[in-house]
C-alpha cells in the first residue's frame, strides 16, 4: 500500500493535482466522493467534478462509511482517489459520529490496504481562530486527522496557486 495527502486551500489546485497523480499510475481509478449535495450549488460542483473526470473513472458516494467503502473496494492494481476528508469531517460532525473511532478506523486501514490510496483535504488551519465552537471543533478534527493520515502516508504535498510542494517522500 502507498497513501499520498494532498492538502491546500479552497481551489488551490489540489482536487486536480491529485487526479494527475491517479491517472500518471495507470491503475484501475477509482473516485469515493465524501461530499453532499445539500443545495442546488453543490449539486452542480458535484455534477461538473464528474463530468470533468470522465468515464475512465469509477465513482463511489460515501458520505460516512468511509472505511467501509475503502475495504470493499480495496484492490491490488487500484488506485482510490478519495475527495476530500474534510467533507467527510464535516459529515461525521453533522451525524455526531465519535470522531476518536472514525480517525482511528482510518489511519488503522492504511497499513494493510491492496491499493494505492490518494487522499485530499482542505487545510483548514492556516486562518484565523474561528469565532464559534463548531467551527473551532471542525478545525481541530481537520488537524488531527491529518496529521494521523500524513504520519502513516508515503508522500504528502502541500498545494498553493497550483503548485505542488512536496512536504514527505
Amino acid at each position: 500500500m502507498t497513501a499520498t495527502l494532498v492538502l491546500g486551500g479552497a481551489r488551490s489546485g489540489k482536487s486536480r493535482f491529485a487526479e494527475s497523480l491517479v491517472i500518471a499510475s495507470g491503475l484501475d481509478r477509482h473516485y469515493i466522493a465524501t461530499g453532499r449535495a445539500w443545495d442546488d450549488e453543490m449539486q452542480a460542483r458535484i455534477a461538473q467534478h464528474r463530468a470533468d473526470r470522465g468515464p475512465s473513472w469509477t465513482t463511489h458516494e460515501e458520505p460516512l462509511d468511509l472505511v467501509g467503502k475503502l475495504a470493499a473496494i480495496d484492490s491490488e492494481g487500484r488506485i482510490v482517489l478519495i475527495d476530500c476528508l474534510t467533507l467527510w469531517v464535516t459529515n461525521l460532525m453533522m451525524e455526531e459520529r465519535d470522531m476518536t473511532a472514525e480517525f482511528t478506523a482510518l489511519a488503522d486501514f492504511l497499513p494493510d490496504a491492496k491499493a494505492r490510496l490518494v487522499f485530499v483535504s482542505n487545510e483548514v488551519g492556516l486562518g484565523i481562530v474561528p469565532d464559534n465552537r463548531m467551527a473551532r471543533d471542525f478545525r481541530d478534527h481537520a488537524g488531527r486527522l491529518h496529521q494521523s493520515i500524513a504520519a502513516k502516508a508515503a508522500e504528502v504535498y502541500f498545494i498553493a496557486a497550483g503548485l505542488p510542494l512536496k512536504m514527505k517522500g
